[in-house]
């Protein structure tokens, strides 16, 4: 398990568009669709077989259910499923089915747009106000996968992307001190 940093882009930065796959209706799923009539934007990138993404995929789907209506929320993968199968559209499938997730899940086959968002590992979390602007990236919470040189204890309670979720919902906006997410690095086709 290789321990990646986010890239902490730059607050501000504009969401690239995007148009992909959902592994679970087979419809191609966009930005726009998403955000149409809420207050902003959530893009997650996951996989099915990170031990991060693991640690953090039952917290990930309450805020899911927590949220949706309010704020647009889609979960990317874009692993090189040649090298990493367990990242397999059919596996990313059985993942959301069994977690209920209740945002696309989405196939980034060709990694654009991973790349566009500057994406460096999973989970790598980005949340965009209304006007598609940046305000929050880096870390779900304190927790960490335990591992015999690292991680840690702490439950998973989502409380740094919670926190910045309310802030834009109520039209503010997220403290700037934020702490970037850790994870296994994205997995990039050579």
């Amino acid at each position: 398990m290789s321990r990646t940093q986010s890239t902490m882009v730059g607050l501000g930065t504009i969401a690239p568009p995007f148009e992909l796959p959902d592994v679970v209706t087979g419809k191609a799923v966009g930005r726009d669709d998403v955000t149409e009539g809420r207050k902003g934007l959530l893009v997650m990138f996951l996989c099915p077989h990170c031990p991060y993404v693991k640690h953090v995929e039952a917290e990930l789907a309450h805020i899911g259910r927590d949220y949706c209506d309010r704020i647009g929320i889609v979960a990317i993968s874009s692993n090189d499923v040649v090298a990493y199968p367990d990242d397999s559209p059919e596996e990313m499938r059985k993942q959301a089915e069994r977690l209920g997730f209740p945002f696309p899940y989405l196939y980034d086959e060709t990694q654009e747009v991973a790349r566009e968002y500057d994406a460096a590992c999973t989970p790598d979390l980005f949340l965009f106000d209304a006007d598609m602007k940046l305000v929050y990236r880096g870390q779900l919470d304190d927790s960490r996968p335990r591992r015999k040189d690292f991680g840690n204890e702490l439950p998973v309670t989502g409380k740094d992307l919670r926190a910045a979720i309310d802030a834009v919902l109520t039209g503010k906006r997220p403290d700037p001190n934020q702490t970037f997410g850790v994870g296994c690095n994205i997995k990039w086709k050579e």
